[in-house]
């Protein structure tokens, strides 16, 4: 019942006070972030990862969700490129990123005083191969939507119902996920991508 994994979602984020949230601009992120704007208000900052493997209209969109959410948001420079893990490309390459994402939100939410950080993981997630969340148990980063049992299909339907406008958004990774595993990963290769895409487009 949706009403119900709503008000298990509200109850889960009011008990944190004061939250991060990794906000990608994806459906699930948006998710969470609007749910904790409205429960914490200021007390909820939205924080975007930008790097090359970041597509420009994503930061684009993720600046006007955040502004039409109503969101204190802080766009974070992050480095894994810099990783040679990370640039190698090796089939657990997500892993790498969400250290060096979770490394820096972390240092923040001491800094600023926010005791949780939250990702937008869902239910529907749980049994994928999905290495970044390997990163995220080991940085104690919580998934409020699949503790309160968000499958995507609840996911859509509450965005739907609170009026979020990627509420049927396709799921975008980031623009490393189109090199072959064991393709390193150069800034020249993702703006290649980048530009390819934004053609077809």
């Amino acid at each position: 019942d949706l009403y119900a994994r709503r008000a298990e979602l509200e109850r889960i984020i009011d008990s944190m006070g004061r939250v991060i949230v990794a906000f990608s601009a994806g459906i699930d992120s948006t998710l969470v972030l609007k749910v904790a704007v409205d429960r914490l208000g200021d007390n909820a900052l939205a924080v975007t990862a930008v790097s090359a493997s970041l597509a420009e209209a994503e930061r684009e969109e993720a600046c006007a969700l955040a502004r039409q959410i109503g969101a204190r948001h802080l766009l974070l420079e992050t480095h894994e490129l810099d990783d040679p893990a990370y640039a190698a490309n090796p089939t657990n390459r997500c892993y790498f990123c969400k250290t060096e994402l979770y490394t820096e939100l972390i240092e923040l939410a001491q800094r600023e005083g926010y005791p949780f950080i939250l990702n937008g993981a869902n239910a529907d997630d749980v049994g994928d191969y999905r290495p970044g969340e390997q990163a995220a148990r080991e940085f104690g980063v919580r998934a409020p939507l699949r503790e309160a049992g968000f499958t995507k299909a609840h996911v859509r339907a509450l965005a739907r119902e609170l009026g979020l406008p990627n509420w049927d958004k396709p799921a975008m990774a980031c623009l490393s996920s189109r090199l072959p595993y064991g393709t390193p990963v150069t800034r020249a290769a993702l703006s290649q991508v980048e530009r390819a895409e934004n053609y077809l487009r």
